[in-house]
């Protein structure tokens, strides 16, 4: 409900989720039970694959993170609560991004051996994409905090897309093992120490290239860098659209070339990747932009779904515990 462009957004989302979907799955919608109702009765399914969830508050994007835990009738803390109770598997919000984190820790608590849960995002690559948590859930982070993203992310990738020993890195400002902030440093130590395919440091100009498939860093530098990333659509469609108004003979390359701009502007289009999940919490939880299109609300339920038809939060609590179990041996 808290969405910038309201409920009929998600549930169009939903119902392309459902109808285009070769995976056998209910949604649920949670919020203000006429109105969800209003906008599902547009659309024509068959069956009864999504149900309706009545929660009378709403908690707006402008509204401090705090009210995420105070508001127990808001449409997150419900949604947390079906998800705690087992009616639902996973939670989709595109609601105020600190009230889901507040609300989650509030309903779901955080899994054994996360001491602080992550927002990740997906990163288009030239091999496909690649993980980056923490981007903005932790501003300031311990050593302990690096481990547990470089756990969580290696097993969410391995999960969701079926690649085998993802290959983790830590970003920094170089790839020696010397360069670095104190906590990078320390880190970087303590990650090549752990049964993790840790392939060292690589560097912002990195991030795309498609070296790591998990890139671990703390929220603030996490948060800048996918801020520029969403800002590269915008400045490569005006420069595209400057150079074709320049003359004739640009414009008719762009007409030749429109396929190939097509499927670079899609690149870069966060709808693709659908949301963010929140990894750590005791639960599966997927974050949305406040703007999401019904394309991003479907594809983040797919992602969504995929994690958990893929064990992933049963395969992260066991991968926590043996690396508890290696701290205890070392």
């Amino acid at each position: 409900m808290g969405g910038d462009h309201g409920p009929s957004v998600c549930v169009e989302g939903a119902v392309q989720a459902i109808l285009e979907s070769p995976r056998e799955f209910q949604v649920i919608l949670v919020g203000d039970e006429p109105k969800l109702r209003e906008a599902l009765a547009t659309h024509s399914l068959n069956g009864s694959r999504i149900d309706v969830c009545h929660a009378p508050d709403v908690i707006q994007m402008h509204e401090p993170a705090s009210e995420g835990m105070r508001r127990k009738d808001s449409s997150i803390r419900v949604a947390m609560r079906l998800l705690k109770d087992g009616v639902g598997s996973a939670v989709v919000s595109v609601g105020n991004t600190g009230a889901v984190m507040a609300a989650g820790l509030a309903d779901l608590g955080r899994l054994a051996g996360v001491s602080r849960p992550a927002i990740a995002s997906r990163f288009p690559t030239v091999n496909g994409a690649s993980l980056m948590l923490d981007v903005g859930a932790n501003p300031v982070c311990k050593v302990q905090n690096f481990v547990e993203f470089a756990v969580m992310g290696s097993v969410f990738v391995e999960g969701v897309t079926g690649k085998e020993r993802p290959r983790v890195a830590l970003l920094s400002i170089g790839e020696e093992p010397s360069k670095g902030t104190d906590l990078t440093l320390a880190a970087h130590q303590t990650l090549s120490d752990l049964p993790l395919n840790f392939i060292g440091n690589i560097e912002g100009r990195d991030v795309l290239t498609g070296r790591a498939d998990v890139i671990v860093c703390d929220g603030f530098v996490g948060n800048i860098v996918l801020k520029f990333a969403e800002s590269l659509r915008g400045f490569l469609e005006t420069s595209v659209r400057r150079q074709i108004s320049s003359n004739k003979f640009s414009h008719l390359g762009a007409i030749l070339m429109g396929p190939f701009l097509r499927r670079m502007r899609g690149t870069f289009d966060y709808a693709e990747y659908g949301g963010a999940p929140l990894l750590g919490l005791d639960g599966l939880c997927m974050i949305c932009h406040g703007a999401s299109s019904a394309k991003a609300i479907k594809n983040a339920i797919w992602a969504t779904s995929a994690s958990v038809e893929h064990h992933v939060k049963d395969r992260m609590v066991e991968a926590l515990a043996n690396l508890r179990s290696v701290g205890a041996h070392a």
